[in-house]
């Protein structure tokens, strides 16, 4: 709150001194206009008794007046006490001039009513009794004055007094009037507050909202936009001035335009460019206006129909889950009972060559699908993760030895790359499992020579800083066909006959359990596979 004090432990707004300013012009007109009276009509009551006291009193007030604009610019002295002298004076001054014109029946008198009522409006009601008070004491001495020095005067003592209980009246009245304006100062300013934080909740609300939100005025600008629909309208910042929606989108402005035209709703999605992207997004319009004229203020909300499609998907997926590992939980039965019966025809000695090939077909592909159900299966236990330190280094030797051992190639075959020390936070048994998905991908694609297949393990960069370790699986082979690349974690994709389309995408599901992620490096070959891992932190390590 600006001002200044004046007084102990109060302060004054800039409105109460703007007010002392224009209330100081009134003071200054008054004893302006008097003397113009005087000079155009000397007949009148003004200074006919004693003119030279008349002029006098007014010039100094006059002069007065003009110097107290000073003082107010200057805010010094305290507010309180630049009032109360100018209150003090308007009364000394104008019973000097009612003096000099001839008592109270000139009139003059009731020039201190508006004054005092401007005074105590201006301080809100504080100190108007004692201007009353003063004022009223000036006319009852002047009254003295005039029946002790010049007795031939007529005495007019009832009606100084009227005019003295007019000042008091006068000061009660605005009391009143006053209260009613602090009251409603008081509450103007609450709700001014609660405006205040009212806009700046919606403003919160609107920026953290997943869909866009742009607010375009009557001439089509701009006047409000949250980061949400910055991003879907292609990143663009928006200039210092309120931009105009036909220059920043044409294609939403276009889209708007014809809502206030028609009035009927978007009826297909926007296809906006996006720059440095492959191709446009579709974004979904929906239009509010604000208040019941379409051509004014509308309110337009972007949704992201990428956003909406990736849920669906997510949710499918799910379902998808969920059902295929009911179905396989339900196969694993008939199909061991399938398999077990054509081990038993195989060991029997009538079979001829032609069952025993038929044999081994239904052998080979009860495998296949024995296989497939375990990965089903799989599925089910993403959510039972058990994260434990995982030294990777000593992990990934181990592991590559294995991993030769049990594909039968030599161990030159797999090349392991550490930095050191390397601790990640993963469960091991998972971290089995997507590693071996990789290799074996990686082994079934590369030349298996030396050094064909390469574990890279290193650390996020900046190094030590991101709080990830990267894993990067990389072999030599002729690379994955660009169009299939978008496809390569989707459930039951496989570009192998024998596959079950399941790897990678158990891999990503087990790598996102764990709170990392599985990437592949679009692009031409090697092909590279990359395990984004935890850190270990300092707390999981002790």
């Amino acid at each position: 709150m600006a001002g200044v004090d004046a007084g102990p432990g109060t302060a004054y707004r800039d409105d109460y001194w703007r007010s002392l300013l224009y209330f100081n012009v009134y003071r200054c007109l008054v004893p302006v206009v008097m003397i113009a009276v005087w000079f155009l009509d000397r007949q009148m009551l003004f200074g006919r008794s004693q003119p030279q006291l008349f002029l006098w009193a007014i010039g100094i007030y006059a002069a007065f007046s003009a110097v107290a604009f000073v003082g107010i610019v200057a805010r010094k002295p305290g507010f309180e006490r630049q009032l109360t002298t100018h209150a003090l004076a308007d009364a000394l001054f104008v019973v000097l001039a009612m003096h000099a014109s001839g008592g109270i029946s000139s009139g003059l008198g009731l020039l201190l009513l508006a004054s005092q009522a401007g005074a105590a409006l201006i301080s809100r009601g504080r100190m108007m009794l004692f201007y009353a008070s003063f004022g009223s004491l000036g006319i009852l001495a002047e009254q003295v004055w005039r029946v002790l020095f010049h007795p031939d005067s007529p005495s007019q003592f009832v009606q100084a007094g009227l005019l003295s209980i007019g000042y008091f009246a006068t000061a009660l009245v605005v009391r009143s009037l006053a209260g009613y304006a602090v009251a409603s100062e008081r509450l103007a300013a609450q709700r001014g507050v609660d405006l205040a934080n009212l806009a700046e909740v919606n403003k919160l609300i609107i920026q953290d909202m997943q869909d866009g939100v742009v607010v375009v005025d009557e001439r089509g600008r701009i006047r409000q936009i949250n980061a949400r629909a910055v991003e879907l309208l292609g990143g663009r910042s928006l200039p210092e001035r309120q931009a105009a929606l036909i220059e920043y989108a044409p294609l939403l402005a276009e889209a708007h335009a014809r809502w206030q035209r028609d009035g009927q709703p978007l009826s297909r999605p926007l296809r906006l460019p996006q720059p440095g992207k492959a191709g446009p997004r579709e974004v979904g319009l929906r239009t509010v206006p604000v208040g019941d004229d379409v051509a004014g203020r509308s309110v337009l909300f972007l949704e992201d129909l990428s956003r909406i499609q990736a849920e669906a998907q997510q949710l499918k997926l799910a379902a998808l889950g969920r059902l295929t590992a009911n179905i396989a939980h339900e196969i694993r039965n008939p199909l061991s009972a399938i398999n077990h019966a054509t081990e038993l025809l195989q060991e029997t000695e009538s079979a001829n060559a032609t069952d025993a090939r038929l044999l081994q077909i239904i052998h080979d592909n009860t495998q296949r699908i024995d296989g497939m159900v375990q990965e089903v299966l799989k599925l089910n236990r993403r959510d039972r993760v058990h994260r434990e330190v995982v030294e990777l280094t000593g992990y990934l030797e181990i592991f590559a030895t294995e991993f030769c051992k049990n594909e039968r190639i030599e161990r030159a075959v797999l090349v392991v790359e550490t930095d050191s020390p390397l601790q990640v936070q993963f469960d091991r048994s998972h971290l089995n499992q997507v590693m071996w998905n990789l290799c074996r991908n990686a082994l079934r694609h590369g030349s298996q020579l030396p050094g064909s297949i390469r574990i890279l393990a290193r650390h996020g960069e900046p190094s030590n800083a991101s709080g990830s370790v990267l894993i990067d699986v990389v072999d030599d082979g002729p690379g994955i066909p660009l169009a299939v690349q978008a496809q390569l974690f989707e459930p039951f994709f496989t570009t192998v006959s024998s596959g079950t389309g399941l790897g990678l995408y158990l891999a990503r599901e087990l790598a996102d359990a764990n709170g990392g992620s599985l990437e592949f490096a679009a692009g031409p070959p090697p092909t590279r596979f990359t395990l984004h891992c935890k850190a270990a932190d300092e707390a999981t390590r002790a």
